[in-house]
């Protein structure tokens, strides 16, 4: 029989979506994709932090081998050791100069954002590439230039502190001092002489010392020393968890410009270590470093896209991580994100269509289609359903429609769509399926409140399921660390650590979530509570055969 669609039909659908100009004019920007900055993330103020940042931790880690260079050449005056090669510290200080002239670039970029002057946007990138290349550049002088300063004695191990303190015109080793918690004195010494030392086994203090600076939040005191073992000691077997360390220093901080600095560690670490027995934990963090960042359905969505991208790329390079449970929560709470989003831009489609704006339902009819078929686990499958089934209604396609109607009764046999799903199909007369048994209860979202609804609304940000810890260093400094692992382990990681440790937090994390149990008190005939005694002896030691002793003081 010839079906056609009915007003009635449009109109009903029309309610049960909720379409009305007003609540769908804020969709009217998601017809086109938000334009994505192409060497970097964020603001142009949070990429010109990050600029900084790059700058500066590459500038302190030449500065320390410049010094070690300096400190051999003193040495070599003396008479005492070899003097180092005047090649290798032009070469460096070269370097230096060029890190203080994109400094002095940056900084004239950051003071025209301050004053919301006019300047050229594709100067950022221009930047960005240029502090990328020079990093590149740098880290390479350092690595190659690493074994000339093994030959040469550090003026720091051969040196007072007070004469570290005077080549440093008071102000700390390097004018670093507040990076280590102090103006100076036998902490401050120490630092440098490891920082300035090339010594067999330094990278292991260098190590220690760090993680006990992360553990303290002196994250950028951490990244100085964890900075030094990377550009000093390229063979040392320390060298993987220093890069890994770094990164969860930035996930730590938490900022915006911290987050993305820390998805770009993580991602690097991938690259050159994607055989360690960390790295699906890593590919976890980052795409949790994503979902820290993902914004309201309503807005740009990029950073749930990403956080999917990297969740489902975790699930198929490493099928049988014991982490799965733990990817498929955040995997689910990420497409809830861009499955609230591709509904929500469907519904204003559809609300053009119906007021007349547009001469079919196309585009609502995609938007729905995709999440139908992309998030099967998104709240408002149901409803997603019966506006596509609408859809089909509307350009006299009834089979289409029926398929989509019969999977509202199959799968979602307590959906609140139900009845109008078999309205619809008797209309059509379409066979009504009964409910398949293996069907899950699916339950309605829960209303979170208004006042909760209108925080993330004016915050932006979507609350997720992430790990406030980073991989190797913990956020608590009481909570037991993979770092510690590390450094008992001498810079190696059995492949059979993680999961153990991933075991034994589990265990920790249950047995402090779960309460004691309560004493069972019983009734005796006379209605009396009574409690039975436990066997052995009390707590206090005391036995209780004998009278109690009488209270202090009695």
């Amino acid at each position: 029989m010839r079906f056609r669609n009915s007003l009635v039909a449009l109109m009903c659908a029309a309610s049960v979506a909720g379409l009305t100009p007003v609540s769908l004019s804020v969709h009217a920007q998601q017809q086109s994709p938000s334009p994505q900055p192409k060497d970097g993330e964020g603001t142009p103020a949070q990429r010109v932090i990050v600029m900084r940042s790059h700058l500066d931790s590459t500038r302190r880690a030449l500065n320390s081998a410049i010094a070690g260079l300096n400190a051999g050449d003193d040495a070599a005056k003396k008479g005492k050791e070899k003097r180092p090669s005047d090649d290798a510290a032009t070469r460096l200080r070269g370097l230096e100069r060029e890190a203080g002239q994109l400094s002095g670039e940056v900084a004239d970029l950051d003071r025209k954002l301050i004053a919301s002057e006019k300047y050229d946007a594709s100067q950022i990138g221009q930047l960005e590439a240029a502090v990328a290349d020079f990093s590149e550049r740098a880290d390479r002088a350092l690595q190659e230039t690493a074994g000339e300063r093994r030959a040469v004695a550090s003026s720091a191990s051969t040196s007072s502190p007070a004469t570290s303190k005077k080549k440093s015109g008071g102000g700390g080793f390097l004018g670093l001092g507040h990076l280590f918690g102090g103006g100076g004195g036998g902490d401050e010494a120490k630092y440098a002489d490891l920082i300035n030392g090339v010594k067999p086994g330094r990278d292991r203090e260098l190590f220690e010392e760090a993680a006990k600076l992360a553990r303290k939040s002196n994250y950028e005191g951490a990244r100085l020393l964890f900075e030094t073992i990377i550009n000093t000691y390229p063979e040392s077997n320390y060298l993987p968890h220093a890069k890994l360390a770094m990164a969860d220093t930035f996930y730590l901080e938490g900022s915006t410009a911290s987050l993305i600095q820390a998805g770009n560690a993580y991602q690097e670490w991938l690259t050159f270590f994607p055989t360690e027995p960390l790295s699906d934990e890593v590919m976890l963090k980052a795409a949790e470093v994503e979902m820290r960042q993902m914004n309201q359905p309503d807005r740009d969505v990029t950073h749930a896209r990403k956080a999917e991208q990297r969740l489902r790329a975790l699930l198929q390079q490493f099928p049988q991580s014991s982490l799965r449970p733990e990817v498929q929560v955040r995997l689910n709470e990420t497409q809830e994100v861009l499955g609230m989003h591709s509904f929500e831009v469907a519904n204003f489609y559809m609300d053009k269509y119906l007021r007349g704006a547009a001469p079919n339902p196309k585009g609502a009819q995609s938007r729905y289609l995709e999440v139908v078929q992309k998030f099967p686990n998104f709240s408002r499958s149901d409803k997603a359903l019966y506006m596509l089934a609408t859809t089909y209604i509307a350009e006299e396609q009834p089979d289409e429609a029926a398929k989509y109607l019969q999977r509202i009764l199959r799968e979602y046999p307590e959906s609140e769509f139900k009845g109008k799903a078999e309205e619809q199909l008797d209309a059509i007369g379409a066979d009504k399926p009964s409910a398949n048994k293996s069907a899950p209860k699916r339950l309605p979202p829960p209303d979170r409140g208004m006042l909760r609804r209108l925080m993330d609304t004016v915050a932006g940000t979507v609350q997720a399921t992430t790990d406030k810890n980073g991989v190797l260093i913990s956020k608590d400094s009481d909570t037991p660390a993979l770092i510690d692992v590390v450094i008992e382990n001498k810079g190696t990681l059995p492949s059979t650590t993680p999961e153990a440790f991933r075991t034994s937090t589990r265990n920790a994390r249950q047995a402090a979530q779960t309460p004691a149990p309560l004493p069972v008190k019983k009734t005796d005939g006379d209605g009396i509570k009574t409690q039975p005694a436990k066997t052995g002896q009390p707590a206090t030691g005391a036995d209780p055969t004998k009278p109690s002793p009488p209270p202090p003081g009695a």
